[in-house]
């Protein structure tokens, strides 16, 4: 997201849940870069999410869109979401930036996140992330989008 357009969302005297949500729908837009859009740097960025797994995190749910990313973990409580976060950010940058034979930042220096209240938010959560593909016209049907959880058997809109 071009850092101008952060910047304004930001100084809008609106609240948090309606600044995310035009956040999100300005990154749905497909504005940006969209360098995830390539198979080679999304491969780069699954990799990464799925090398953690079961380490230093329970992953839960994602979706490599082709400007962001969503992830939904279970944190193991020796490490902290901004250090797994921060490790996701510098390692990826650092390969996407080699395979586009590029310099520069790839990622938001900023991320969002949010507490999971109980088993329905839960379940709601995971369809936001499997059905974002199917919102923002890439796909007709969310197990189609090649890089998320959804196409590996987790639960998506339709079986929730």
């Amino acid at each position: 997201m071009p850092g101008e357009v952060l910047r304004r969302l930001i100084q809008e005297e609106i609240d948090d849940v309606n600044r995310h949500k035009q956040i999100e729908q300005f990154l749905d837009a497909g504005h940006g870069a969209c360098w995830l859009k390539q198979p080679g740097v999304a491969d780069i960025v699954e990799n990464a999410l799925l090398h953690g797994d079961g380490v230093r995190y329970r992953l839960l749910a994602w979706c490599v869109m082709p400007n962001h990313t969503h992830v939904l973990i279970e944190t193991n409580s020796a490490y902290a979401v901004s250090k797994i976060v921060q490790d996701w950010k510098s390692y990826t940058a650092r390969l996407i930036n080699q395979h586009l034979g590029r310099s520069g930042p790839v990622w938001m220096r900023d991320y969002f996140d949010r507490y999971i209240r109980d088993d329905p938010h839960l379940i709601a959560v995971i369809a936001y992330i499997h059905t974002n593909p199917l919102k923002a016209g890439l796909v007709s049907y969310e197990l189609e989008w090649q890089h998320s959880s959804a196409r590996l058997g987790a639960p998506t809109s339709s079986s929730v």
